[in-house]
């Protein structure tokens, strides 16, 4: 699920091309999902199997990291974390507690989750962690870096730098920014919740929900890995993006006609790029979930996160 610790970045191949496991020592090969990875010698891709009559080959990490020790371990190196995590409030937690435990302010731990520093919490309760002290940015159409900085009065250099961009442009509606040393403005606009037929939006995946509502406004769908993701309206695909990406592993975004974009986290492969226009039902990515398939590390099983921004969530309960 979106949230949930991610520290083990696994490079999964695009479903369309499994020779590029053998190419990815060169300089000019790289798919969608495939990052640069300097190695000594090839390695034999491994294979998954795409709605029981199809390989998708996956080349299995060659350099081992301290975040991919981290993750295999249950270590990890003091001031890594860079993953948004979801936590459950225990017995005896309190707002101060938890800010304490996780190293971050306790205004950053309030801003996060809509609370204010006196807020009173309950057991059973899940909170959103910051990964450092600061503020949690949802990117609106037409945002600039620049304006976004401003605005928290923090730096350009450290929004790209922490969020790995690969510069001020590299940003679209629908993404989550993590803003280092944040401040939040005395009053951000409420976005409005465009209302929306209960047959607006399909099922994005066979299955069952595996959680309820959660951060952002997502449910997540539990299916089996490899299982086609449907485009749940019509629309244009914004993002097609890799990695652990503060939690959601590799994830695409659909900005729909009525202005609202819904998101698809932790999937295998996408089947879709920017720009591209999708229909109702189309199958646009494949369910990942498991540790290496889904660019999440650790991992609670195979499952869609299929989240909406700027309407309720229809399958919300």
């Amino acid at each position: 699920m979106l949230g949930i610790s991610a520290k083990n970045e696994v490079s999964p191949l695009s479903a369309s091309n499994v020779d590029s496991c053998n190419e990815a020592t060169g300089d000019n090969s790289q798919t969608l999902f495939v990052g640069e990875i300097q190695k000594s010698g090839t390695e034999s891709p491994d294979f998954s199997l795409v709605g029981k009559n199809s390989l998708i080959g996956s080349c299995p990490p060659v350099m081992v990291t301290p975040q991919i020790l981290g993750a295999l371990t249950g270590e990890e190196e003091p001031g890594a974390r860079k993953e948004i995590i979801e936590y459950t409030i225990q017995e005896g937690d309190t707002l101060s507690k938890i800010a304490e435990t996780f190293e971050i302010s306790l205004n950053t731990l309030a801003w996060a989750n809509n609370l204010s520093s006196t807020s009173k919490v309950r057991v059973g309760q899940a909170l959103i962690i910051l990964p450092i002290t600061g503020a949690l940015h949802y990117v609106k159409a037409g945002e600039t870096v620049s304006e976004i900085s401003s605005k928290y009065k923090s730096t350009i250099e450290k929004i790209v730098t922490f969020n790995e961009l690969s510069g001020e442009k590299d940003i679209f509606a629908g993404d989550v920014l993590v803003i280092p040393d944040g401040i939040m403005p005395p009053s951000l606009p409420k976005i409005a919740e465009i209302p929306l037929a209960n047959s607006y939006f399909i099922l994005p995946t066979n299955g069952r929900i595996s959680q309820g509502l959660h951060w952002y406004n997502a449910i997540d769908f539990a299916n089996t890995c490899g299982s086609p993701i449907y485009a749940t309206a019509a629309g244009n695909v914004i993002t097609v993006r890799y990695g652990y990406n503060k939690g959601a592993g590799n994830y695409l975004t659909i900005s729909h006609p009525n202005g609202v974009i819904t998101s698809y986290g932790h999937i295998q492969s996408s089947l879709v790029n920017p720009g591209d226009q999708v229909f109702q039902g189309q199958i646009i990515a494949y369910v990942g979930g498991k540790p290496g398939t889904s660019g999440a590390g650790l991992s609670t099983g195979c499952h869609v996160h299929f989240g909406v921004q700027g309407a309720r969530n229809p399958f919300a309960k």
